[in-house]
């Protein structure tokens, strides 16, 4: 790698269920001024995510290139299927059938390009979460805990293509999604949606033999002590933080 390419200079777009945050990081994936944060407002439409976006741009300092990391099924890009923006009042709530078709199918790298004129890569958050965090030998899961499940893979430290796996259904005809998101975290308390990321564990390591399993997002820190004693061996809680320096490695992992 070049000595230019290694001093790039990334900004990082994380979307969330809850906030959209935006930073910008060295090469070594460190924050460059600070970390902003706005609240995520419902439905959020594509036009208005770049708004928020360069409202950031006035405080930020300047950059090379764009990691964008979003909720959803992305290929390439393009936006195949995203489960909460195009909701009326926020995750699980009635869809705004009109902002549901600007997202669909759309080529988000490719807009956000056009816009802000800087290289432009857009995958989904987990994905952007994991590069973060992974160690680039064997197979490596990462789950990131949020407002619902965030799912990557990674074989090698290539990424594979993305499954949704919150869609996958579990106990009682339930998408993990439903099962370990937000929502059901509040409505059963901490113990009992613990047990629940122990399941959804034990269902999954089956299926996929990872070699480690990585457990992240704003929700990881809430598993109970109790329960992390039984994840098993192969299994790493890491503090949301680790997942920063994803925007500017996300890079390696597209290449």
């Amino acid at each position: 790698m070049s000595a230019r390419k290694k001093n790039l200079s990334t900004l990082a777009i994380d979307c969330g269920g809850h906030s959209i945050k935006g930073s910008v990081l060295n090469s070594t994936g460190e924050i460059v001024g600070q970390m902003l944060s706005e609240r995520t407002p419902y439905p959020l439409s594509p036009t208005h995510l770049l708004r928020i976006i360069e409202g950031f741009l006035s405080v930020l300092p300047a950059f090379d290139r764009v990691t964008v990391g979003m909720p959803g099924m992305i290929r390439h890009g393009v936006v195949v299927y995203t489960p909460h923006y195009s909701r009326k009042f926020g995750p699980h709530s009635e869809i705004d059938v009109a902002v549901a078709s600007e997202w669909e199918n759309l080529n988000f790298a490719g807009f956000i390009e056009q816009h802000l004129k800087k290289p432009t890569i857009v995958l989904n958050d987990a994905q952007v979460h994991a590069a973060g965090v992974i160690h680039g030998t064997g197979l490596e899961v990462v789950f990131t805990l949020g407002t619902g499940l965030g799912f990557a893979i990674f074989d090698n430290g290539r990424l594979a293509p993305h499954m949704e796996m919150s869609m996958a259904p579990t106990r009682g005809a339930k998408t993990f999604d439903l099962y370990i998101g937000e929502k059901a975290r509040k409505r059963v308390g901490a113990p009992m949606w613990s047990r629940r990321v122990l399941t959804m564990v034990e269902q999954l390591r089956p299926v996929l033999h990872w070699d480690r399993l990585y457990i992240g997002g704003g929700n990881a820190s809430r598993i109970t002590p109790s329960i992390r004693q039984r994840l098993g061996e192969d299994v790493f809680i890491m503090p949301n933080s680790t997942g920063v320096a994803g925007g500017a490695r996300a890079w390696e992992i597209h290449e």
